[in-house]
């Protein structure tokens, strides 16, 4: 009888064991589903093709990212390469998140005062063409570290799409044609630059080849060698030499010793959405979160649209403020950013906020001295495990710095400009700042490119956009559509406006202001700068937990491809 009840006993136990069981793995595939598809959205079909290719091999997010980043680095050179840098922000599926710093350096020989004459007087172009506008690049380093650390396939494998396309070459679209247009004299000013990107030193026709022949050989000699394959060596010799040759102050040394920093990310809340973004020396996370922080405190699904924007653009003016003055490198310099980033300092920032009336930024004191670039790109990646990349890369303006190192066929960037040149005098821009990020040997300069995971119990998103001082107000206005229940082709599509500070205006995007709200704002007080020409080129995912649809979506005004599969 002892025997029946003890094993009635543990028939039980075993039963309600399995039941408890049961209920956790439940629990762990209803808090922890993962994605059904893979996405990618990025600015070049053949870009998003590239890391496609690689997940279809075994690849993960991470190796998918590698082959993206090195084939916009050949097929988009306006706005990325293997002579910039950036911010690669990375999520793990085991929770981790981190932000793999790979922005330019200053050349330890740089100085506070380096693109200024006799007088004091900022020398028109000096830190926007040539060599000496260019900082030590980042984002070869990235790309070794993040293959090496977080992915899984060998370097050469993910690297092996953009060696085919530097070394075949493929035929260019309107959109760099029209790039070419605008950079023309820059681009013809060097020989060896306009042998790449010219056809015959002349602007390209329609069905132009690009070939790179010599930037497929360095991309084979980073497979090969990895990081030694760009910092040290026959590539290094000849970008140092070239530079020099041409009145840089690039070293041997400043190669050598430029490193990838593992940065925590910013985090914050907005109404229930868990916001992962970019942390110094990036100002994007940080404006992003003051921004959202002061609209906190309103209801803003009751209020008008010419309401609502007046109230975005008044978060911006103070958030953009704070930019100016306390943001830089933070190996440089002490930054309040747990002060910026809390929602009591954003409510007293709120209170001086009226509903009916704009304050002028010369009404906020102290005033900053016055002191980023939209020819930036952007990628978004989901893998099907869950890992995600959401990557802002640049060489700063259009084509950087117009320059093209001897025998390499790297295209140097101007990211020098990004720092504040001299008090007083706007970047190229036209972005303030102050004496925090003034110029220094080895320094970081600072940057609004702004990737960034939105999350919340039932959805996550991944985007980021190029476009200098606007991404910031991009990325917040896309974070609002999220917010209010949008899908991603609207973020990255409806009409944008903008404000940075100074200068004291709106900026805004054919049809992103009716002319019923063109003029409310005006009488509020607000002066108004409409643009002819659209600009951004946002790349977004949306994964629904819920329903388990993944989209991917790819900014109209470029020529992306965004991908589920």
């Amino acid at each position: 009888m002892a025997r029946t009840c003890t094993s009635i006993l543990l028939i039980k136990v075993s039963f309600w064991c399995c039941v408890l069981l049961l209920l956790l793995w439940a629990d762990s595939a209803i808090t922890s589903p993962v994605p059904p598809k893979s996405a990618i959205a990025s600015a070049h079909p053949l870009a998003t093709q590239a890391g496609f290719k690689v997940l279809r091999q075994g690849g993960n997010a991470f190796d998918a990212a590698v082959a993206v980043a090195a084939a916009l680095a050949v097929v988009e050179p306006a706005g990325s390469g293997l002579g910039g840098g950036g911010f690669l922000l990375l999520h793990q599926a085991s929770g981790r998140d981190v932000m793999l710093d790979a922005r330019e350096k200053a050349p330890m020989a740089a100085r506070r005062d380096m693109y200024l004459d006799e007088t004091g007087k900022v020398i028109p172009g000096l830190s926007v063409d040539g060599p000496l506008a260019a900082g030590i690049p980042g984002l070869p380093a990235a790309l070794v570290h993040m293959a090496e650390k977080y992915g899984r396939l060998p370097l050469s494998q993910c690297l092996a799409p953009a060696i085919r396309l530097a070394s075949e070459g493929f035929v260019v679209g309107p959109r760099y044609l029209r790039q070419v247009k605008r950079r023309f004299d820059i681009l013809q000013g060097y020989n060896q630059t306009a042998a790449i990107f010219l056809q015959h030193r002349r602007m390209p026709r329609p069905g132009f080849r690009l070939i790179q022949k010599d930037l497929a050989r360095v991309l084979e000699t980073i497979a090969q060698y990895g990081r030694s394959g760009f910092y040290q060596g026959w590539v290094a010799k000849r970008l140092v030499d070239s530079v020099r040759q041409e009145g840089g102050i690039w070293s041997l040394e400043d190669l050598r010793r430029y490193q990838v920093i593992e940065r925590q990310p910013l985090e914050g809340d907005y109404r229930g959405i868990h916001i992962v973004s970019a942390a110094p020396p990036s100002s994007g996370g940080v404006v992003l979160l003051e921004s959202l922080n002061i609209l906190s405190g309103y209801f803003i699904h009751r209020l008008s649209p010419v309401t609502i924007k007046h109230l975005v653009v008044e978060a911006w003016r103070r958030a953009y403020r704070d930019r100016a003055l306390y943001l830089g490198d933070p190996d440089f310099i002490a930054m309040p950013l747990s002060r910026l980033l809390d929602p009591d300092y954003a409510a007293g920032l709120r209170v001086a906020i009226r509903q009916d009336r704009a304050m002028p930024s010369d009404w906020l004191n102290p005033a900053p001295e016055v002191q980023e670039g939209a020819d930036t790109t952007h990628f978004s990646i989901l893998d099907r495990e869950g890992n995600r990349v959401a990557a802002t890369l640049s060489i700063n303006y259009l084509f950087g710095s117009g320059f093209v190192a001897q025998g390499t066929g790297v295209l140097l960037n101007d990211e020098m400009d990004d720092f504040s040149i001299k008090p007083g005098v706007p970047n190229i821009y036209g972005l303030v700042g102050g004496e925090a990020n003034a110029i220094a040997p080895g320094k970081r300069m600072l940057s609004s490119m702004t990737p960034t995971f939105l999350e919340t119990p039932q959805k996550v998103a991944i985007l980021g956009t190029p476009g200098g001082s606007r991404i910031i107000s991009m990325v917040t206005l896309a974070v609002l559509d999220f917010a209010a229940g949008f899908r991603p082709s609207l973020w990255v599509k409806w009409p944008r406006y903008h404000h940075q500070y100074l200068p004291d205006e709106i900026q805004f995007e054919p049809d992103a202001l009716s002319p019923s709200e063109q003029s409310t704002l005006q009488t509020m007080g607000h002066r108004l700068h409409p643009l002819a020409r659209h600009y951004g080129n946002m790349q977004a995912i949306l994964w629904d937990k819920n329903s388990g649809q993944v989209e991917a979506a790819s900014d109209p005004r470029g020529e992306g491809m965004a991908i589920v599969e």
